[in-house]
């Protein structure tokens, strides 16, 4: 009788396998111009700096993590900096729109909502007392080109930038 069941078992855990991929594939679809890995220079409060980051689906597509080094060369009145982060964005539970959660190596916690186009993505953190709120932007310019924005705003609607530059696809 167990036999029997099998070749049904198998049916229905290879429709549920193939359901379950079609939906990883599909979750990030408008984000797909931006998922790889990237290299760049830019500007900004730190001085001119470079780095690269990465943007990929894990977890079965159900996150994308971003993985982001830079480097801003010593000069006569600063050290070297060298800055790791890592962000996770993800969809919620209740249909609201993606969310991301930030982390870098100073020890910054960033909560962030997101809202994106199909040529850009827009990363605005919550408000919190006390504290600025950021806005990290990337935009599309070409197939293997694009440029990314970060800024800090003390009322959430007047922004200044603090970095900026372009980057290109290396993967």
């Amino acid at each position: 009788m167990m036999y029997l069941r099998m070749p049904i078992l198998i049916a229905l855990l290879s429709l549920f396998l193939s359901v379950s991929y079609g939906q990883v594939d599909t979750a990030w679809k408008d984000w797909s111009w931006l998922v790889g890995t990237w290299a760049g220079e830019g500007s900004g409060t730190p001085g001119e700096g470079s780095g690269q980051f990465s943007l990929m689906p894990d977890l079965n597509g159900k996150v994308l993590v971003r993985k982001n080094h830079s480097e801003y060369p010593a000069a006569k009145d600063r050290t070297l900096i060298i800055h790791d982060d890592l962000m996770i964005v993800y969809h919620e539970n209740t249909g609201l729109p993606e969310q991301a959660i930030y982390f870098d190596n100073e020890g910054h916690t960033i909560r962030y909502h997101v809202s994106h186009t199909d040529t850009s993505v827009v990363f605005t953190s919550e408000k919190v007392q006390s504290a600025p709120v950021f806005r990290l932007t990337y935009d599309l310019l070409a197939a293997d080109s694009i440029s990314v924005k970060f800024e800090m705003s003390r009322d959430g609607e007047k922004f200044m930038t603090y970095t900026e530059g372009k980057c290109h696809r290396v993967k």
